[in-house]
């Protein structure tokens, strides 16, 4: 029986030796002895130092560091301002790298290193090779064979690298490495990732990684430019369709989640009223002005087309249902962030009106309900 306790009390202190070991990198740097490895970590946006390692006098090192479970970490190995390695670092694991004279690097005991490594290797290639042709291309004389080939083989180099790292994609749908993916750049200027269906791209990334890593500030920042690049191409698209419209397109749901267009309201005459309904007495204005003049004009060619500006969209559609609004009400939740109300409509106050009348945008001078329905009545007599 002692010996049984005994054995088991050995088990519990082997397991908690285990579970404390943390995560470890260690490895050797060909020509650093005896000197500073600096570590650094990426913090969204920015590489700050997170430590400096001692190597010994053959250039080995060891460095221990803790990482939060299902938040691994974008760690660099430093000399220097030259990075020796670049590693994504999961909670628990145990990574050997060793950096050889040339400068090249292996790493062992993380899949998600290796990928990352193999991934910047390609971009160094494909880096190496463009900015090649560019500099041959801007030698070459305009007008020339030679300077039309160039031109030909680098778009054909960008093309072709792109594509490839789509399918790297498609490829590796839950791996972190799509972070730094889709920010590549060849320079400042010009992002890989530069077209504005490349939106679908960013979405598609964060949504898969969201699913595996919920808690990653990094797929939490990867979430939000997906957000800022879709309202980017949603603004490029409405102001497409503006070029055939009088006024800017407008596509929300409504208070059932169907999708309402602004220009498939058919009336003589359209109210464009943005609000909030979290504004008491924005709420007394469907009440005492809204619904009087709706009821007085509806039936000779007015409908309201209302977006709300209010986040909390529950309690927008109860606003609605309780006053029992009897025109368009629509809202995308995104509050003075939507496209809509910030960009196409510059709207900096609430509330504010528009009028449409026969498919264009008129001026209309509107300070009270006395001037929205002579302005209204002098379109529907």
């Amino acid at each position: 029986m002692k010996r049984l306790l005994k054995n088991s009390a050995l088990a519990v202190l082997a397991l908690v030796a285990v579970s404390c070991t943390g995560t470890i990198i260690k490895g050797d740097v060909e020509g650093l002895q005896d000197s500073d490895l600096v570590v650094k970590k990426l913090d969204v946006n920015v590489v700050n130092v997170l430590d400096t390692v001692k190597t010994d006098a053959s250039g080995a090192f060891s460095y221990k560091m803790k990482v939060e479970k299902g938040q691994p970490e974008f760690v660099y190995l430093c000399s220097g301002d030259k990075t020796l390695a670049s590693l994504i670092v999961a909670d628990g694991d145990k990574i050997t790298v060793k950096v050889d004279a040339s400068g090249d690097y292996s790493v062992e005991g993380s899949e998600e290193s290796e990928k990352l490594r193999v991934l910047n290797k390609d971009f160094a290639s494909f880096i190496s090779e463009f900015k090649s042709t560019a500099e041959e291309l801007a030698a070459a004389e305009p007008g020339t064979y030679a300077e039309s080939s160039l031109r030909k083989d680098l778009s054909k180099q960008y093309v072709d690298y792109y594509k490839s790292r789509l399918k790297y994609m498609l490829d590796n749908p839950k791996s972190l490495t799509l972070v730094p993916l889709l920010y590549q750049e060849i320079n400042p200027s010009f992002p890989v990732f530069s077209q504005q269906s490349d939106a679908l791209r960013f979405r598609a990334a964060s949504d898969s990684l969201k699913a595996v890593y919920p808690d990653s500030r990094y797929v939490k920042a990867l979430e939000e430019e997906a957000a800022r690049r879709e309202r980017i191409m949603d603004l490029n698209m409405r102001l497409k369709d503006a070029q055939s419209l009088d006024y800017p397109e407008i596509e929300m749901p409504d208070v059932n989640g169907k999708k309402v267009k602004l220009s498939e309201v058919g009336s003589k005459v359209v109210l464009l009223e943005f609000w909030d309904a979290s504004e008491p007495s924005q709420k007394m204005l469907n009440l005492d002005v809204l619904k009087p003049l709706y009821a007085e004009f509806h039936p000779k060619g007015l409908e309201i087309f209302q977006v709300a500006l209010t986040q909390d969209k529950a309690s927008w559609a109860t606003a609605v249902r309780s006053q029992e609004l009897p025109w368009i009400c629509v809202n995308d939740g995104l509050g003075y962030a939507s496209v809509s109300a910030s960009t196409l409509y510059n709207v900096a106050v609430l509330p504010m009106a528009f009028l449409i009348v026969d498919g264009k945008l008129v001026p209309a001078k509107v300070t009270d309900k006395a001037s929205l329905r002579k302005e209204i009545a002098k379109y529907l007599k």
